[in-house]
């Protein structure tokens, strides 16, 4: 099980990274959505590039940032059925999630998505607004995307499994809505005192 650990670790940390890196796509969306309005406005001047650019960089961090999530355990789960079991069973219930859900429809993204892609950069596929941007690169992210979630989707079985055998402590520790916001509070008023 130590190989698997180290390599589970290995896919956190990469997706860590990129997950932390690609933030400053959500801050370069920003400015360019505030440039191109400034400049509609004053200049009477518009760019579809700028306009795509904005969209290209948002979807990177959407697409990059979804492992990087998912490590994180911050994707959606319905919190009021989920907290009514015990750690045990939410286990259960993420491993199989993971297994039957998530690996599945990411195997079957990259597998659809690399013919899709190829066939964009080949043909050197471009915006139909005037003055876009090439189309290949937005769609080569949804396979790296894709790519990335699935690689975090074996590290997280390979945590489960480690933590249902008791080889390693529960990295994300269930904390239901309720307490989430109480421990919030608390750390607020500790902040005012």
């Amino acid at each position: 099980m130590q190989p698997l650990l180290g390599l589970s670790r290995g896919i956190d940390r990469f997706n860590e990274t990129i997950g932390k890196s690609i933030s400053w796509c959500i801050l370069a969306s920003i400015l360019i959505s505030s440039i191109n309005a400034v400049v509609r406005k004053i200049f009477s001047v518009s760019s579809n590039a700028w306009l795509e650019a904005q969209w290209y960089l948002f979807g990177a961090a959407f697409m990059l940032a979804a492992a990087y999530t998912l490590k994180q355990n911050e994707h959606i789960r319905i919190d009021i059925l989920y907290g009514l079991w015990s750690r045990r069973v939410q286990h259960w219930i993420d491993l199989i999630g993971h297994v039957l859900f998530l690996m599945p429809f990411s195997l079957l993204m990259v597998y659809f998505l690399v013919p899709y892609v190829r066939t964009s950069v080949r043909s050197g596929e471009m915006s139909t607004n005037a003055g876009g941007l090439i189309i290949w690169p937005a769609k080569a992210l949804m396979l790296i995307g894709f790519f990335l979630l699935m690689l975090q989707g074996i590290s997280e079985i390979i945590k489960k499994i480690a933590v249902m055998r008791g080889e390693i402590d529960d990295p994300n520790p269930f904390v239901s809505a309720h307490e989430h916001a109480e421990l919030e509070g608390k750390a607020l008023v500790e902040e005012l005192t």
